[in-house]
């Protein structure tokens, strides 16, 4: 079943930072769709919960340097 989640993220600074959090999420090969808006603090992703969780999902945001949480 695919899920969409909205999270929430802290520590942005402009829209590289927003690119930067989409590449990542791209990277783990395991979201279907991700979209973050640096003026919405936020980052939309699509995924199947079986594939990767949302903790996965917030490990690999705070990997990049900002901080993430479930809206």
């Amino acid at each position: 079943m695919i899920t969409k989640k909205v999270f929430t993220i802290t520590g942005m600074h402009c829209t590289s930072c927003a690119m930067n959090i989409d590449g990542e999420l791209e990277d783990t090969g395991k979201v279907k769709d991700v979209k973050t808006n640096y003026a919405k603090a936020q980052t939309e992703v699509t995924y199947d919960p079986k594939e990767i969780s949302d903790e996965e999902i917030i490990v690999t945001i705070k990997k990049s340097g900002y901080d993430a949480t479930v809206k």
